[in-house]
């Protein structure tokens, strides 16, 4: 990162305090040797891990079950041209112990596509890092013109 280049490196606390915030996330995985971004709602387990639930019969359960993938979450604020990027990169897993299942049953997340047959898929959080847009063009005095 270049010094004064409008971006601020995020530590790991303050990377996973912003990611909670976040509704909706991006996992990229491989798919056919190629890289694919799916959009997914996702909520962190106290460890940091993310938690996404989907269909024991989708694609996505199947591609990333071992696999190293990364997820990232961000906001943006058009309009001060302010924001942050999160991105968690680590190994992916279905879940298939009883107990951790039933927990993460009564503690979501919930899938915004229900289906009849659902799996929990964890990302451990093997490297954390994330970058804060502040202030945008105006910070170097430059104004927005509408």
């Amino acid at each position: 990162m270049y010094p004064n280049d409008g971006f601020r490196e995020l530590g790991r606390h303050e990377c996973l305090r912003l990611l909670a915030t976040a509704p909706i996330g991006r996992i990229v995985h491989t798919r056919r040797a190629l890289p694919a971004v799916v959009p997914v709602n996702f909520a962190l387990d106290d460890d940091g891990a993310v938690l996404l639930r989907t269909s024991a019969a989708s694609e996505l359960a199947r591609a990333v079950d071992g696999a190293v993938v990364a997820f990232e979450a961000d906001t943006v604020d058009v309009a001060t041209q302010s924001g942050w990027s999160v991105v968690v990169t680590g190994r992916a897993a279905v879940l298939t112990d009883r107990p951790e299942v039933e927990r993460l049953e009564r503690i979501g997340p919930r899938s915004w596509a229900p289906s009849p047959e659902e799996v929990f898929v964890r990302i451990e959080p093997e490297l954390v890092t994330g970058r804060e847009l502040v202030g945008g063009r105006t910070m170097y005095g430059l104004h927005l013109s509408a």
